[in-house]
């Protein structure tokens, strides 16, 4: 694929991959059903960050509140995300799993990704969230003993997600308009690109698209 030129990559995106139930019922499908047909557009927006030289990557993949969804849906989810992470784990790539490792709602498979583990060359910093919440991560700091987020260098030293860069651009297919407690510490000064089509229906020009509008945005982090 011949890659557009732009003037300006962000260094950090997070991914929303909403839409897949939506998806799967248009198609006739099992709701739950969906979920699987989400990883390989993943695995594609993956390479097209490589190529285009984006350092940091965030995919979320389900958080706690997801986990009160129907048992087939959460069962979908959960091993679509283990899918996906062992499919990122056979790239290049610095690839970490962050969520809430002590609830039975974590896939134990993840359990060895959540340090982070460098594979080939670690050419590109992969955060992938499961099981995650907002409220989970901000507290996470106050859970360790000893520890205070009024010490050292402030809150973001002791969230969960403290080795995770302030995000430049979150792209969200699906069509909704909101973070669902996407990264809050990380994505105070995010730009927020809204794509309506669904998630197992990516095609890189949705991408294009959210990267040709980032190079319109004033980027002034409040300056």
């Amino acid at each position: 694929m011949n890659l557009p030129q732009f003037r300006r990559i962000p260094n950090h995106i997070g991914i929303i991959p909403d839409g897949n139930r939506r998806w799967a019922e248009e198609k006739g499908l099992a709701r739950e059903s969906g979920y699987q047909f989400g990883i390989e557009p993943g695995l594609q927006l993956y390479h097209l960050c490589l190529a285009l030289g984006v350092k940091e990557l965030t995919f979320y993949g389900f958080t706690q509140d997801n986990t009160k969804r129907p048992a087939r849906q959460k069962e979908a989810f959960k091993k679509a995300c283990v899918e996906s992470v062992k499919k990122l784990a056979g790239y290049d790539a610095s690839l970490r799993v962050i969520g809430d490792v002590n609830s039975p709602s974590f896939p134990p498979e993840l359990v060895p990704y959540t340090k982070r583990v460098t594979f080939g060359q670690g050419l590109i910093k992969i955060n992938f969230l499961v099981n995650y919440g907002w409220q989970w991560d901000l507290k996470y700091g106050l859970s360790q003993k000893g520890k205070s987020p009024g010490q050292g260098r402030g809150l973001q030293k002791f969230i969960a997600s403290s080795d995770v860069s302030r995000v430049d651009l979150i792209i969200r297919w699906g069509g909704r308009r909101r973070l669902s407690g996407f990264l809050p510490v990380q994505s105070i000064y995010s730009d927020f690109y809204i794509i309506d089509d669904y998630w197992p229906d990516f095609k890189p020009q949705h991408f294009f698209d959210a990267l040709r509008w980032y190079e319109t945005q004033d980027i002034t982090l409040g300056g």
